[in-house]
């Protein structure tokens, strides 16, 4: 509890005061005893003001950062990467990643030097450097051109490119770009062709293509040619050629021919006019020449390179002068394409490989690089393009983690004190991890899976041991009183620079934020992290490490699941405190394809180890799981997991769990929301099962809007595990009111079709947004509002009897947020004295959802200014503490709202009694307090989610917020009125205790020499 130590002095300053009033009225005390009294008052006096400093305070200064926040960068999963190492300036390499960022890198640390996080719709789908100082990116299907500062990343200038209709987009920005020539950079985009100036972004041409639907594959352009070469294909089955004037923009000449066997849509350039590419049956392949006006095709069978090949062949997209590469299944070959069009293998490699582009490294010499792992090391090769029996280099590196396969390898050379070519190899690995190989070893990692978070749980840490050693003892005493010496400095302001640096570094030691041990605030977790790349991950939350990581076997892609997708953590095996010698374990759900009837997949790994402990493949799909509040016998959590067909299947498969789960069956109920067809179903199971672990399932109820006036375009529930303090809501008349308490409780928002696209889609007369709250038992709409002139996004939460809801009202041109609150008028009688004595009340009658509730709401609206990503709000372990919302917002930062200005009792003029209560008068907008932005002044770009945990301290909350980046910090709603702050000087209040009791003790003597002199008078 919070302590005040100031009560004492205060009695102490009264006795000192009251002596030294008598003793002047007497005027009998000589002055040695006036001069001590004085400076004994001054010296308690300063005491007292210094240890006023210590109080707590709610602010974060400087040397507060990092003590209960951190906050990690990524990139997410590098697709191209280009390499700037110049003998001037940092080297560097710039990425752009599937999560649509571009970044430049520190080659020597793998440090961020500069980053853009663009839109979830603003994909990249080229990237290079021009004139040694812009690079130039080209997003949004060919529609959006730019150039950055390479040195820091601002942005020079911006073009917009249009054309007739969406197609496949293609960059080509000219090597011989000079510094003091303004060159033209090539971009092809919603089928045009555009001619853009390097240095101003000015479009100098544009031409459209003839052909509709063209698909562009290269942009060719031969070093110092004025001559432009487009390939690329119509369809399926016809191939296109465009020989355009690069200062002009005319079509110089257009080729087309069909296709034999079709084109898969893999393809190869293996010269300046031979295209090699797979058909559609991915058992042949087709070498196609275009050169002066001629188009012509030689097909050969992949059988012929491959003996007993089965299956389907792919051919990688990588530019090898004369050479491409064929991959089936774990095979790879290296096929040569001669002048005659005929194709020869050159080797054969038994394992999947990655393979790079070609390097030129001198004017007549040009490299490549192939990769593969094994397990824990990667075989990386790097060999002339003309020549293959010569390896430039060819070395073997140790990893610290399997990561899975190579996906992309990129490749640059540097020069060597002995003038011989040495390599660096960029490489993204399975697990979207980015590694730098040089010399053998790897120069740096980046862990860019945590980029692509898509579920989040917490895990309880060990129980401390008891048991410490006497030298650990003497050591902890010495820490102990060293670091109060300095904090004692500090206070008194004598530290010095040095002093200040140990004061920081005592307290984040002091603090035992990162110890792997349990802590009796509940601080310390970790936290489990499951990424789109299949890998997990055990982030530790006193400072962020990364405790153990495990890319999933059961999430690798195989013949037998060849796009696993991760979808869920759910707790599985949590065991008590006392069971020191079991550790607990997630339970991973996923399944072999991004489709709702793709066969599932089980995984479950332990939460201090990382171990997989096992995993299982299921002959049913899983479209959603149902956690259960029952554990078996050796605390395994019960799972429902529902199948596309509708059935449910219990696990774990065991006698014990069916025997817990049987007589429960009848009250298990769920219910599913297909947004697409706009129906709400709600579920039971039925008595009979299929098998002793399957179920059948019977519709109870169905809600079913109608598709011509409403659209569903977001639902959300209560948290199943939230917690709340009390039913009753006392109000300012001291009156009270009762929540409608119910876990059942779905919210729903449907808008108008037309109002279903972007803001600014439809009008306001066109537009409404109607919301429900559902009983998911009965299928009962408790409430239904609507909002006339809005439409969405909307964003939602719901928590106790209330739910916040964010949408866009186009008629006042700006975002609202609207409250509801919901309370049960059937226990109105409780509030009666004489009831509650006589034991009439109702309080402890069973709440059963089939009772027609007895309800009322009352809900208010308010002008927002932010656009937002995510709403979630607090939560503390005993629902005491009041609640604030955790509002995700277009900037990417985390704004903390007092729910209390979401209170629809606002009123203009609230009543003393309603102020005495908290209400705050009413606006007609809601705050954005700067000081209440739980992130500070850092962005968590990207953002996606915020998940909140409660502490074992009822006045604090864990905040969890994740996307590119990931944020954490510890948030007290109502500021910590349970514990005392962290830099509490608790030397200080020993020092002003002592002192107190010095002075109270020569007060004594000098009172009692007093009354002896008094006597002797």
């Amino acid at each position: 509890m919070h302590k005040n130590p100031s009560s004492s002095p205060s009695r102490s300053v009264y006795l000192v005061t009251l002596i030294d009033e008598t003793r002047r009225e007497k005027k009998t005390l000589g002055k040695d005893f006036s001069s001590a009294m004085a400076t004994m008052l001054r010296v308690f006096l300063l005491l007292l003001s210094l240890l006023s400093l210590t109080a707590p305070a709610f602010s974060l200064y400087e040397d507060q950062v990092g003590l209960a926040d951190w906050h990690q960068k990524y990139i997410g999963k590098v697709k191209d990467a280009v390499f700037h190492t110049q003998k001037t300036g940092r080297k560097r390499v710039v990425v752009s990643t599937e999560e649509n960022v571009i970044a430049s890198l520190d080659l020597r640390h793998g440090e961020i030097f500069w980053r853009h996080v663009l839109g979830p719709n603003d994909a990249i789908d080229g990237i290079d450097i021009a004139m040694g100082k812009y690079v130039i990116t080209l997003s949004s299907e060919g529609s959006i051109l730019r150039a950055w500062n390479l040195p820091d990343g601002q942005m020079v200038w911006e073009s917009f490119l249009q054309g007739p209709y969406s197609s496949k987009s293609s960059l080509l920005v000219p090597a011989s770009l000079r510094v003091d020539k303004d060159n033209v950079i090539l971009a092809f985009g919603k089928g045009c062709i555009h001619a853009i100036s390097a240095i101003h972004g000015d479009t100098l041409w544009k031409k459209d293509l003839e052909a509709d639907s063209f698909e562009i594959q290269y942009m060719i352009q031969a070093s110092d040619s004025d001559v432009i070469h487009l390939v690329g294909f119509v369809g399926s089955s016809q191939f296109d050629s465009y020989t355009i004037d690069a200062k002009s923009g005319e079509l110089i000449k257009h080729d087309s021919a069909a296709i034999p066997g079709g084109y898969s849509g893999q393809a190869a350039l293996v010269s300046s006019n031979t295209l090699v590419v797979m058909d559609s049956a991915g058992s042949t392949v087709t070498t196609i020449s275009f050169h002066d006006g001629k188009v012509t095709f030689n097909q050969t069978p992949v059988s012929t390179l491959i003996e007993d090949f089965v299956g389907k062949a792919i051919i990688s997209a990588s530019k090898l002068e004369g050479l491409f590469s064929v991959k089936t299944g774990t095979l790879t070959l290296f096929v040569r394409v001669t002048v005659e069009g005929k194709l020869e293998v050159v080797n054969k490699v038994d394992y999947a490989t990655a393979v790079s582009d070609l390097l030129a490294i001198s004017e007549d010499r040009q490299a490549f690089a192939f990769v593969h792992s094994r397990s824990t090391d990667i075989d990386l090769t790097v060999k002339l393009g003309a020549d293959w029996n010569h390896d430039l280099l060819k070395e073997s590196v140790k990893m610290d983690q399997e990561r899975g396969s190579v996906k992309k390898v990129f490749i640059n050379n540097y020069i060597r004190t002995d003038r011989s070519h040495g390599f660096r190899a960029l490489i993204v690995m399975e697990d979207h991890s980015l590694l730098l190989v040089q010399q053998g070893a790897i120069v740096w990692s980046r862990e860019d899976a945590l980029a692509s978070v898509i579920d989040v749980k917490t895990s309880e840490l060990p129980v401390e041991k008891k048991g410490v050693s006497v030298a650990k003892v003497e050591e902890t005493l010495f820490e102990w009183l060293q670091g109060h010496v300095l904090k004692l400095k500090g206070t008194l302001m004598l530290a010095s620079p040095d002093d200040m640096a140990a004061i920081q570094a005592l307290r984040l030691k002091a603090s035992g934020k990162s110890k792997m041990t349990r802590d009796h605030n509940g601080f310390r977790k970790l936290l489990i992290v499951l990424t789109k790349a299949g890998k997990i991950f055990a982030l530790h939350t006193g400072d962020g490490r990364i405790i153990w990581s495990r890319l999933l076997n059961s999430l690798r892609q195989s013949a037998t699941c060849e796009a696993p997708t991760g979808l869920n953590l759910f707790p599985w095996h949590v065991p008590h405190h006392h069971a020191l010698d079991e550790n607990p374990s997630v339970l991973v759900v996923s399944r072999c394809g991004p489709s709702d009837d793709a066969l599932g997949l089980l995984s479950f790994v332990d939460t201090y180890t990382g171990k997989e402990l096992s995993s299982a493949s299921l002959d049913h799909s899983v479209v959603q799981v149902i956690p259960l509040p029952f554990m078996d016998s050796t605390e395994q959590r019960l799972h429902l997991l529902i199948d596309a067909s509708g059935q449910a299947h219990l696990y774990p498969k065991t006698s014990d769990a069916l025997s817990i789960f049987r007589p429960e069956l009848s009250n298990v109920y769920w219910y599913s929301v297909e947004a697409e067809t706009g129906i709400i179903k709600g579920y039971a199971l039925k008595e009979k099962a299929s098998d002793n672990y399957s179920f059948d399932t019977r519709s109870i109820w169905s809600i079913v809007f109608p598709s011509e006036s409403e659209k569903i375009i977001k639902s959300s529930a209560r948290k199943s595990n939230e917690v709340v303090h009390t039913q009753a809501k006392v109000i300012a008349d001291q009156d009270a009111m009762f929540k409608y308490i119910s876990k059942n409780l779905l919210f729903v928002a449907t808008v108008a079709p037309k109002a279903s696209g972007d803001i600014g889609s439809s009008t306001p007369e066109e537009s409404w947004l109607i919301v429900y709250l559902i009983d998911t038992i009965t299928g009962r709409i408790l409430q239904r509002m609507t909002h006339h002139g809005a439409q969405g996004p909307v964003e939602a939460v719901v928590s106790e009897n209330w739910v916040i809801y964010h949408y866009f009202n186009l008629r006042a041109h700006r975002y609202e947020m609207s409250v509801i609150e919901i309370y049960d008028q059937s226990r109105a009688d409780n509030k009666d004295v004489w009831k509650l004595i006589l034991g009439k009340h109702n309080l402890t009658s069973p709440v059963s959802s089939y009772s027609r509730p007895e309800v009322m709401t009352r809900s208010q609206s308010y002008f927002f200014t932010h656009s937002v990503k995510s709403i979630a709000v607090t939560s503390t372990a005993k629902g005491i503490t009041s609640k604030q919302l955790l509002i995700g917002t277009v900037g990417d930062q985390v704004l903390a709202l007092d729910k209390r200005f979401l209170d629809p009792r606002r009123s203009v003029n609230p009543t003393q009694a309603e102020k005495e209560e908290g209400i705050i008068p009413l606006a007609d907008s809601l705050p954005i307090i700067p000081q209440s932005y739980v992130t500070h002044a850092l962005k968590v770009e990207g953002l996606r989610g915020i998940e909140t945990v409660p502490a074992k301290l009822e006045s604090t909350t864990l905040i969890f917020a994740y996307g590119v980046d990931l944020f954490f910090t510890r948030f007290a709603p109502s500021r910590t009125y349970d514990s005392l702050t962290e830099d509490f000087s608790y030397a200080l209040l020993l020092l002003t205790i002592v002192a107190l009791v010095a002075a109270i003790f020569i007060t004594w003597i000098l009172s009692e020499k007093k009354e002896l002199r008094d006597k002797w008078r």
